[in-house]
């Protein structure tokens, strides 16, 4: 199955890119998809954005799975269909 990632804000640094297409297996979560993400980007991403051995985001970024942010759901471990869209951003803060 195919799902799109976009990758805004500080993450989009990291990547170099804004955006990319992951094929996945049948019944794959979130957390196999950002693992995909962290041995495709390595430590600018896994450093900063996503650490695999927890399987768990840095407190500062939050991913999107079609516009529901993942805590909402069932956090990493939100399953993944085909066409999904994913949004891996950092959160806003300000004051």
């Amino acid at each position: 199955m195919k799902t799109k990632v976009h990758y805004i804000s500080l993450v989009k640094n990291f990547t170099k890119t804004s955006q990319d297409e992951f094929d996945l297996k049948e019944g794959a979560v979130l957390a196999d998809l950002l693992d995909r993400i962290a041995a495709k980007y390595e430590k600018s991403f896994t450093l900063e954005v996503y650490d695999p051995t927890k399987k768990e985001m840095k407190p500062t970024f939050v991913a999107m799975v079609n516009g529901v942010l993942m805590d909402q759901l069932k956090g990493v471990n939100t399953p993944l269909k085909d066409s999904d869209s994913i949004i891996l951003m950092s959160l806003m803060t300000g004051g």
